[in-house]
């Protein structure tokens, strides 16, 4: 080992919500540990989308972390879906309340990371010329941590401000007045629209393909209501795990056919008036699998996209055609229907009058001009695996990974890939991460890595691999995950598909996140891990 190369028994990578409560659980068991976090602060998600709008779709109190009593009676949530500044705010009290920044180091990108087999450790080489080694690595790259950004004739002529919504300045950018041109109506897109419609002078949104949306109906959390809520975490958290989705709305059980038409449509007044998922996870199951109750359930949502948006052509633009409700992520809004019935926001469908070019003064269709002062882009990331392939990882042999998923990930449960030793993942692709509760899955991975190590440091085992039967077990019931889902036929990031990454543009990684459900998924994963770490090769 080069006397400029710094060791450490376990490497975690990344300072978002994983990587902080993966650290804090490894500190507390006086493991020889640090982090590594490439931005100059930690918050992962929370530090980086610093753009109008950002803020939890989950509700605040199951979205904050279990493991600490004191921390739950301490917090108080101030909104039942809260902003991006009061998130970050959160993680750097849980941070600093358990002394781990100590244990982080700021301004340390990993740029590769290559396994080295005699020694049986992994080196990890930085965009500042540090390196390290270390025995075991845990990724907590996230998910959404990659942005992408369209291929456009002219982009870097543009004289105006530019920008992918993930790289939003920290200061204030000016909107007042302003010609604002926005790209992409997914989440963020839709966030951001509800967000500064009233706060610029003319906003054009350039949209490719509509997405469902339905409202976030955010409120204030009192201090008495949060008096409440601390009573009943043990409860909120025990129906956080007894769910599929990780959120306390259960689905319904009644079944879709034996409900009266009417009573489904008066079921779905009150959930559309309900916060948060309520329209999705606390609906009936069979509108995930059954084309005919798909369908009922998105003429319901496009008549109440009709009821909001006063311009009869807008809103059927704003409808989706190509895809069910349900059948991608789904966004939550804030106005964002109404957006569209101010005069200064004009929606462009670029689907039908495709954009041609950027010009040093706005957008340019096939069809008309816009002059701009700033360009959006919220054209999403690329997503699950992006982050990894960013990250060049080189395994047994010096096998980079990119090339072992370039057809779709293969993992053990998401959280360790076969040829790639000493290797952990936490919300990493084929886990149940990606598809319920962010907080409530990534508990679930740490505490099932945290185990793993223990018992390797414990024991001296120096190489732990996941096993290639087991690694093709769970590929398959991934797969099963999806067959009876409608969402497999979507085009959206639960099947790979995003038309800003080449290799991606008709779905590549067809099977990224496990859709069976995060109870089951922690059902199966802790029964492997008691089981003597079944799918483990593990070795002295």
């Amino acid at each position: 080992m080069s006397k400029n190369d710094r060791y450490h028994d376990v490497i975690v990578i990344g300072a978002g919500v994983g990587g902080i409560y993966q650290i804090k659980r490894l500190t507390d068991l006086g493991v020889d540990v640090i982090l590594l976090e490439g931005e100059e602060d930690l918050g992962g998600t929370w530090y980086r989308n610093r753009y109008p709008g950002c803020r939890f779709d989950s509700e605040s109190y199951t979205y904050g972390y279990s493991f600490s009593k004191q921390l739950l009676d301490e917090w108080h949530w101030k909104e039942r879906f809260s902003s991006q500044p009061e998130n970050l705010k959160y993680l750097n009290f849980v941070v600093d309340k358990f002394s781990l920044r100590r244990h982080m180091r700021f301004n340390a990108y990993v740029e590769s990371m290559t396994w080295q087999e005699q020694d049986r450790v992994w080196l990890l080489k930085l965009r500042n010329g540090d390196a390290y080694r270390a025995r075991f690595v845990v990724g907590s790259l996230g998910p959404l941590s990659a942005p992408t950004l369209p291929e456009i004739e002219g982009m870097d002529t543009f004289e105006g401000d530019s920008f992918h919504t993930f790289w939003w300045p920290e200061e204030p950018v000016p909107l007042e007045g302003k010609r604002v041109g926005i790209i992409g109506t997914g989440a963020t897109g839709i966030q951001v629209i509800g967000e500064i419609a009233d706060k610029v002078g003319e906003l054009t949104v350039f949209q490719r393909r509509p997405n469902w949306s339905s409202p976030l109906n955010n409120s204030p959390i009192s201090e008495a209501e949060m008096a409440e809520i601390r009573t009943r975490y043990d409860e909120i958290f025990a129906n956080c795990a007894a769910t599929p989705s990780g959120f306390e709305h259960l689905p319904d059980r009644r079944g879709f056919w034996n409900v009266p038409r009417a009573e489904r449509i008066a079921f779905w007044d009150r959930l559309y008036e309900t916060s948060g998922f309520a329209i999705l996870a606390g609906n009936f199951a069979e509108i995930y699998t059954d084309e005919a109750a798909n369908r009922e359930i998105s003429d319901y949502i496009a008549g109440r996209i009709r009821r909001r948006v006063h311009d009869p052509e807008t809103a059927e633009k704003l409808i989706p055609k190509d895809h069910g409700f349900g059948m991608q992520r789904l966004p939550l809004e804030t106005h964002y229907f109404e957006a569209y019935n101010r005069d200064n926001v004009h929606l462009v469908d670029i689907s039908a009058t495709p954009i041609a070019r950027i010009t040093p003064t706005g957008i340019e269709t096939s069809e008309a001009h816009y002059d701009l002062d700033l360009i959006i882009y919220a054209t999403g990331f690329d997503a699950v695996t992006g982050a990894y392939d960013r990250l060049d990882i080189r395994g047994v042999d010096g096998a980079p990974l990119r090339d072992k998923w370039r057809d779709g990930p293969l993992t053990y449960f998401g959280f360790m890939t076969h040829g790639y030793p000493n290797l952990f993942m936490i919300a990493g692709p084929q886990s149940a991460s990606g598809a319920s509760n962010f907080p409530r899955a990534i508990e679930v991975n740490v505490d099932g890595v945290t185990g793993v190590l223990q018992h390797a440091l414990a024991n001296g085992c120096t190489r732990l691999e996941a096993e290639l039967d087991a690694e093709r077990a769970w590929v398959k019931e991934v797969e099963r995950s999806y067959a009876k889902l409608l969402l497999r036929k979507g085009k959206g990031w639960f099947v790979g598909y995003n038309s800003n990454v080449k290799g991606h543009e008709s779905g590549r990684n067809r099977f990224p996140a496990y859709q069976g459900g995060g109870a089951r998924f922690a059902s199966l994963f802790r029964d492997a891990m008691n089981d003597n770490y079944r799918g483990i090769d593990i070795r002295n």
